[in-house]
């Protein structure tokens, strides 16, 4: 593929839903919209899928979530977008493990393939969960990706740990509740992007709910790509406005053949082409 296209929606969770098939139908109908539009991949944001919460009652709700989905929506959900050549992130929602812990998973579909991937690094308030690895990478018609859930994209180590892994594609899906938590995912996706040579595709949260864990969202769509010569016609920090409600959609078309010739030239500065190597540091305090 010489260029991919993909579709960024916002989701938002306090929107009016009479069932949780209406939630899914949500997701489910964007998805198809964007795909019979011509995208190649479809990007929802962090904890769309906690929506849900309105229609499950006790102390343990967020748990109560994780069954609704995972038992209940995810196998019509999953049907209905398993189409060839077709991928869709869906955002993430609460799994519980095989030990009993709750994780901040991601379900992937790849051309029908499932994937997943859980959140690695986890927030102050996500208290309830269990973060860690590994980070997954995985393919879609010959392009490597790789998932990385809004905080995992603010830690440095992520792009030493990519480095020379020859992923094109992050996809970050985010949940924040202020512009400081838009921007620090944003400055980060884009260092990601000058790092790692490759592209990078923000989706965030949006809406209200009453809930200990997303009461509060606002977000911003966005598309960040490495600051070399090939992508000198481009817009190489395409962000969208804050919006603080609504489904929004940003589409966008990534040049591949430009990061794959970009990736042959020694001759110009670029720091995804540098072998890593220890740095001695030295403390004169």
């Amino acid at each position: 593929m010489d260029r991919v296209n993909i579709d960024l929606w916002t989701f938002d969770v306090g929107a009016e839903m009479s069932s949780p098939e209406a939630c899914a139908a949500h997701m489910v109908d964007r998805t198809l919209a964007s795909w019979d539009d011509g995208a190649d991949i479809v990007v929802f944001p962090e904890f769309a899928w906690m929506a849900l919460e309105r229609f499950v009652e006790g102390p343990q709700g967020t748990e109560a979530v994780a069954r609704l989905f995972w038992d209940d929506l995810w196998p019509g959900v999953r049907g209905a977008l398993s189409r060839p050549d077709k991928a869709v992130l869906l955002g993430s929602a609460p799994f519980i493990d095989d030990a009993g812990a709750l994780r901040n998973r991601a379900p992937i579909l790849s051309g029908g393939t499932v994937i997943h991937q859980d959140k690695i690094h986890l927030t102050p308030w996500e208290n309830e969960f269990t973060g860690g690895g590994p980070l997954t990478l995985w393919s879609f018609r010959g392009l490597r990706l790789a998932t990385v859930i809004c905080l995992d994209i603010e830690i440095p180590e992520l792009a030493a740990a990519l480095r020379g892994r020859g992923v094109e594609i992050l996809l970050v899906p985010s949940a924040t509740e202020t512009e400081l938590g838009i921007e620090r995912v944003h400055r980060c996706a884009s260092a990601r992007a000058v790092e790692l040579g490759c592209h990078v595709a923000v989706s965030q949260l949006v809406g209200g709910i009453e809930s200990e864990l997303i009461d509060e969202n606002v977000g911003a769509l966005a598309v960040y790509s490495p600051s070399q010569s090939g992508f000198l016609p481009s817009a190489r920090q395409d962000a969208g406005e804050t919006h603080h409600d609504g489904f929004h959609r940003k589409s966008v078309t990534l040049d591949i053949a430009a990061l794959r010739g970009m990736r042959t030239r020694a001759g110009e500065t670029n720091p995804s082409l540098l072998s890593p190597t220890p740095i001695p540091v030295s403390d004169i305090a």
